[in-house]
């Protein structure tokens, strides 16, 4: 059996992340490497998988999952946004960074325009590849959801929008980092006033940013007299907020959609602030809400078990699925200050609700056991340790069972 001040303290930690690693940390390679062979395009594309920290591929979870474009290049980015981000910001999501570093004009352009360098125009293929092939490849092999968000930065973010304007039920979330909107004479703005006057965005979410680089000759240019300039040097500024402003005076498309300027980053600087900030903004509905109250010994039993449910309801709400309303960790907690307490119902609450959604969780068992140990009813705690044990199989709980049996007798 647990000390309960030590285990209460032990889930404290965690949960205020003041514990460092017990190993040594070492730099590694940002995602695993894979590969799908497309029909579509006649050519392999890489793309590389990235697990969120805990994740036990022994388990039959499934997170949300991101997809983002120049994944060489900006997966590490997202990466790190999602260590430092996820649980009380953003949920814990499997990665996906598509390699773009061959024919990545081609593939992320909507339509052909000529004279060009490069190949170009090639969008509308790219997308059938991503939607027919890989989508259904990593949800085949891969532990995730149905719940998409596309990530793309100047090309990518052009991408991003063009598939939202053009197949959006393809994407929960759009994230479009200083998006190359002057593509073909502003393309996409003209696309959004045909779709809009003719579609709902219900349920979509969309964040745009801009970076601080508004004249590729004239650093004083600002954000109030960029629009009054006519030059080439500030069309693709211009075509950013002319889109941005036809979204905001369409609100009635039910797009949810959040714009930002970054005055002190360059077109190569911005991904990594518009990666944090924008998805801060895209999960601005999975922020935990009222937690102070798991703190507060006066909160009732019945207000924080309405508090969970309505998360519990949110959450569902927006994935499509159901999902637990908050951290195992923090559950289990707030069940041990519960009975450090005294107030004994509501620990029993939290380890009921602890068992409801995380069924496979032998600590939840093990937890409860604790409860009833402490309520001095061994026999019941004996059957939450059985129930551990049969998750677990370890000698810990072995040994507990063995305890409590004789304490019985």
């Amino acid at each position: 059996m647990y000390n309960l001040n030590q285990k209460t303290f032990l889930c404290l930690a965690i949960l205020l992340g003041i514990i460092g690693e017990a190993k040594a940390q070492y730099l590694v390679q940002t995602g695993l490497k894979d590969s799908v062979y497309s029909e579509v395009l006649k050519e392999s594309r890489e793309f590389y998988v990235q697990f969120p920290e805990g994740f036990d591929p022994e388990s039959d979870k499934k997170y949300p999952v991101s997809y983002i474009l120049d994944g060489e290049n900006l997966l590490p980015a997202l990466s790190v946004t999602q260590k430092f981000y996820s649980g009380g910001f953003i949920p814990d999501m499997i990665l996906i960074g598509i390699s773009n570093h061959k024919n990545r004009s081609r593939d992320l352009t909507p339509t052909l325009v000529e004279p060009s360098w490069e190949p170009n125009g090639g969008g509308a293929s790219f997308l059938k590849f991503i939607g027919e092939e890989l989508i259904p490849f990593i949800e085949d092999k891969y532990p995730v959801t149905n719940y998409r968000t596309l990530i793309g930065h100047s090309y990518g973010g052009l991408f991003a929008i063009n598939t939202l304007l053009n197949q959006p039920s393809l994407f929960e979330n759009y994230l479009a980092i200083d998006p190359s909107l002057d593509w073909d004479d502003q393309l996409m703005l003209k696309q959004a006033k045909e779709v809009f006057s003719k579609e709902s965005l219900e349920g979509k979410s969309l964040y745009v940013s801009l970076s601080g680089q508004l004249h590729m000759q004239k650093p004083e240019m600002t954000l109030e007299n960029v629009m009054q300039d006519d030059s080439e040097f500030t069309l693709f500024a211009r075509s950013n907020i002319a889109f941005s402003d036809f979204i905001r005076a369409n609100s009635e498309t039910g797009l949810d959609f959040d714009w930002e300027f970054f005055s002190k980053d360059l077109h190569g600087t911005v991904p990594l602030p518009s990666l944090r900030n924008g998805l801060i903004s895209l999960f601005e509905w999975f922020q935990m809400e009222r937690v102070e109250l798991f703190n507060i010994p006066e909160t009732t039993t019945e207000e924080l078990l309405e508090l969970m449910n309505y998360r519990a309801e949110k959450l569902e709400a927006h994935f499509g699925y159901p999902e637990p309303p908050f951290p195992e960790d923090l559950i289990t907690m707030s069940g041990y200050m519960s009975m450090d307490r005294g107030q004994m119902e509501k620990a029993k609450m939290f380890f009921e609700q602890g068992i409801q959604y995380f069924p496979q969780s032998a600590n939840m068992y093990d937890s409860m056991a604790d409860y009833y140990e402490l309520k001095d009813d061994p026999k019941t705690a004996l059957e939450f340790v059985k129930k551990a044990f049969a998750i677990s199989g370890s000698d810990y709980h072995k040994n507990r069972i063995e305890e409590l049996t004789l304490m019985i007798k």
